[in-house]
């Protein structure tokens, strides 16, 4: 079998919940060992999130499923000298050491950067904060809803209107794009010590990584963006719209390019006299009469259901994005073309969402079931050298559980 990129790497997820361990996941696609810290017994409190009310039920843990796949579980009570030990000793052999546990709990467990650094010059040591290493806010708690998605601006900035609530985000949905950002940083800190020999210190922010994906509203406040009117339905214009299909589906028109496509609109839906009416003749008359364009396309587009519109669309060559749900994505030949969902090995046909990065002539591991609370505890305890009877007094004691 051809080698794996990151095949000689071993990573310690010493983390929980989401941003932090999925960094060690997309490196594990990549083929890293990556080895998880867990509490006995309870195991990573992310085990649990699928309890939450408002979590659709499953057969699968999907939460666990996606964001631990391919790793080995190692339940160890870090509050017991016995157990830091371990951790220590792997310390001493790994390349990554990832954590996100708050500032006061790493300076308790001696977890911080400069207690693990010393032990391994060349390890990677690599921090996921809420709000950032720095300043008042920098050992407060905090998820992606409350750090990435509310406080970034993002939450108030997709409201449909002024008067419209601000809407929850989706579970991980800023958890993942700063697992990625996190990623980025080992690897660079990776490339470094190709060069230098040592190991160093990375981190990124749920903050930080909200501020970036409002990064064009962001730099619009730095220069002075007037923000005090926002645009309702229509205002923006007809041709980057959401419009409803007669069978319930939206989707978007993104019609930049309006000279070349406005033309390509009006023969798909049956107007080709709007090129020559008044109101829609030119671009600045659209732009006057968009609330009267909008109205026109909704009762149009509204006749038809999406299947019908979207070959037409799709032949035409017109911009446009269906508003998908995440069932539309279980059969679609695009997703299938490009193995997003890949199968998971010896899961009776289950699936999982693949990390989203990919290297010509690098073929990435195969995803592996994620494993249970201390599912590879004596196989890890084992191969740092500890004999069966030290193994089974760990264990007895609670220092480590299996």
């Amino acid at each position: 079998m051809e080698k794996q990129l990151l095949e000689d790497l071993l990573v310690i997820d010493c983390a929980s919940f989401i941003a932090g361990p999925a960094a060690a996941t997309i490196m594990s696609d990549f083929g890293a060992r990556v080895i998880k810290i867990e509490p006995p017994v309870i195991g990573d409190s992310y085990r649990q999130l699928m309890n939450v009310p408002g979590m659709p039920p499953a057969a699968h843990d999907y939460f666990w499923t996606l964001d631990n796949r391919n790793k080995e579980s190692l339940a160890l009570d870090l509050k017991r000298p016995e157990a830091r030990a371990v951790l220590d000793a792997l310390i001493e052999k790994a390349d990554v050491f990832i954590t996100n546990f708050p500032g006061p709990i790493r300076e308790r467990l001696r977890l911080r950067a400069e207690d693990v650094m010393p032990l391994n010059e060349r390890i990677v040591y690599a921090s996921l904060t809420p709000y950032g290493e720095e300043g008042p806010e920098k050992d407060r708690t905090g998820y992606d809803a409350t750090a990435w998605w509310a406080r970034s601006g993002l939450m108030d900035a997709v409201r449909a209107t002024p008067d419209t609530p601000p809407g929850f985000s989706v579970p991980g949905m800023g958890d993942h794009p700063t697992a990625t950002a996190l990623f980025g940083a080992i690897m660079t800190a990776l490339y470094k010590r190709e060069r230098t020999g040592k190991g160093s210190a990375v981190s990124t922010s749920l903050l930080a990584n909200g501020l970036w994906s409002n990064g064009i509203w962001m730099q619009a406040a730095l220069c002075e963006a007037d923000f005090s009117v926002r645009l309702e339905r229509g205002m923006r214009g007809a041709l980057t719209e959401l419009y409803k299909c007669r069978c319930g589906r939206w989707f978007m028109l993104a019609m930049l390019n309006y000279q070349r496509e406005w033309p390509l609109l009006t023969d798909i839906i049956g107007k080709p006299e709007w090129r020559d009416d008044p109101r829609f003749a030119t671009h600045e008359a659209r732009r006057a009469n968009a609330p009267a364009l909008v109205a026109a396309l909704e009762e149009v587009i509204g006749a038809r259901d999406w299947s019908e519109w979207k070959p037409l669309f799709q032949k035409a060559g017109i911009t446009f994005g269906p508003i998908a749900q995440p069932a539309d994505h279980l059969e679609c030949p695009q997703v299938a073309a490009n193995d997003f969902l890949p199968e998971i090995d010896g899961a009776a046909g289950l699936r999982t969402v693949d990390s989203p990065i990919r290297m010509t002539g690098q073929q990435k591991r195969k995803p592996g079931k994620a494993p249970a609370i201390g599912e590879h505890t004596r196989a890890v305890l084992a191969g740092i050298g500890m004999n069966e009877a030290a193994i089974d007094a760990m264990i007895a004691s609670g220092a480590a559980a299996e």
